[in-house]
């Protein structure tokens, strides 16, 4: 059998396509990608891509959102059964419930959502700019921060803004216990504490930095630290290693791996670009509804990381 790594590079100048990987993805996999990065540098690469196919290799959330920004484009997701449990945990019907019983209220979606629920809200964040999104939201209106408990608490204590929590969380994040950056620290006393918000809480309070995954990385190829407890995804460890190779990095858990981003192969990448599927695609209406709060989280940046103030 050829090298799949060729046929990938083959069938994508043959169908014009892109390639786009999330840092959670398998190395070998990112290493065919385009563009590798987080849910808010895939969604502007989406964005702007000239090209006529977009393979999204992540989750089923990330490539409704490249459909909703990209009508005119063929959108691929090489496994459909690589889905995000966070994002399942809010629907469309529940939020709009909460919209009837709050007529001024205001619904920031976090983009680990479905189309369907951000058909139903008035804009959009990813963890790389929730903070900036809801400070540029009107004051004294009633608020809801969808689906994520945890990055929605973490908004809510940065910007003092009263909002209501959907009771969701990232798997792979609730799993990382304050007891495990306890014994991480413990085993290694020089290290830096940094985070991803999705986690609880209690470990949040435990970092010496929190930022998104593309923030982490930031982080870390510019601290003067040498050694950094990471907390996030595992497989991001790998991305680390290979950005900053004189730094040593461990993670925070034994247990923050997700098996859903791992379910995209480099064969299924093969057979979705010989075969032009699986196609995500989002209907007409509410993709039409889900693109106006993703067009507002776009026009706003990233946010710089959060440091705890050592005294």
């Amino acid at each position: 059998m050829s090298d799949p790594r060729e046929r990938i590079r083959r069938l994508r100048d043959e169908r014009r396509a892109v390639l786009l990987a999330h840092y959670y993805q398998r190395q070998d996999v990112q290493a065919v990608a385009d563009h590798v990065g987080d849910s808010l540098g895939l969604a502007q690469r989406a964005a702007m891509t000239p090209a006529q196919v977009i393979v999204f290799c992540g989750v089923r959330f990330m490539a409704e959102t490249a459909a909703v920004l990209c009508p005119d484009k063929t959108v691929l997701l090489p496994d459909p059964a690589a889905g995000c449990p966070m994002a399942d945990m809010a629907t469309a019907r529940a939020v709009q419930q909460w919209k009837r019983d709050h007529p001024d209220g205001i619904v920031v979606a976090y983009v680990n959502s479905t189309a369907a629920v951000k058909a139903q809200s008035d804009i959009c964040c990813t963890s790389a700019n929730a903070t900036t999104v809801v400070r540029s939201l009107p004051e004294d209106f009633p608020m809801l921060f969808v689906p994520d408990r945890n990055l929605g608490h973490y908004v809510r204590r940065r910007t003092g803004r009263r909002m209501d929590l959907w009771r969701g969380w990232c798997p792979t994040h609730e799993r990382m216990l304050p007891e495990h950056v306890s014994q991480a620290r413990r085993s290694h006393p020089q290290a830096a504490v940094v985070v991803h918000p999705e986690c609880r809480p209690a470990v949040v309070d435990m970092a010496d930095a929190v930022a998104s995954t593309s923030g982490i990385l930031a982080y870390c190829e510019s601290s003067e630290q040498r050694e950094f407890i990471v907390g996030t995804e595992n497989g991001f460890m790998d991305v680390l290693r290979r950005r900053c190779p004189d730094k040593v990095f461990y993670p925070a858990s034994p247990f923050a791996d997700c098996p859903n981003m791992k379910r995209i192969t480099l064969e299924k990448i093969v057979a979705s670009l010989e075969g032009l599927s699986p196609v995500v695609a989002v209907p007409h209406a509410q993709a039409a509804a889900a693109r106006r709060p993703l067009e507002r989280m776009l026009a706003l940046g990233r946010e710089p990381v959060r440091e705890r103030v050592k005294g």
